[in-house]
C-alpha cells in the first residue's frame, strides 16, 4: 500500500527499497559498491541510509537531524555522467511510486530533479 503521509517511517522505507535497488543496478550501483560495499548490513551503509533518511526528512518534513553537504562526496565519486543521474532518477522515481500516493511521490520528484540538476552543472557535467 503506498503512503499518503510523509513521516520518518515512510522515508527510511524508501532509501531502503532506493538502495536495494541501486545495488542491482549496473550504471549507478558500482559507484556505492565501490564506497560502502555490497552488504547492506555493515556499518559504511547503515551511516549512509541514515544519513540519506535524515537528508531527505530535512527536505520533506524540515527536519533538523541532518548534517552534512550533500554535494561534497559527489565530488570524489570518479567518472559521473548525465547517465549516471538519469539512472539515479529513474530508480528513484520507481522507487517513489512504489512508496507513496502520487501526489506525494511527485513532490519528491520535483525536487530530486532539481537536486541532480544542481550537482550535475556543479560537476560541469552536460
Amino acid at each position: 500500500m503506498q503512503a499518503n503521509t510523509v513521516n520518518k517511517e515512510n522515508i527510511e522505507i524508501m532509501v531502503m527499497r532506493f538502495y536495494q535497488k541501486v545495488l542491482q543496478d549496473d550504471t549507478v550501483g558500482p559507484f556505492f559498491i565501490a564506497k560502502l560495499g555490497r552488504n547492506m548490513d555493515n556499518e559504511a551503509w547503515r551511516v549512509h541510509l541514515k544519513l540519506l533518511a535524515d537528508f531527505w526528512a530535512s527536505i520533506a518534513l524540515g527536519d533538523a537531524a541532518y548534517r552534512g553537504n550533500p554535494f561534497a562526496p559527489h565530488m570524489y565519486l570518479g567518472e559521473l555522467k548525465r547517465e549516471t543521474f538519469e539512472q539515479w532518477l529513474k530508480l528513484f522515481y520507481a522507487t517513489l511510486d512504489e512508496v507513496f500516493i502520487p501526489r506525494i511521490a511527485d513532490q519528491f520528484k520535483e525536487r530530486s530533479s532539481i537536486i541532480a540538476g544542481n550537482f550535475m552543472r556543479n560537476l560541469g557535467i552536460r
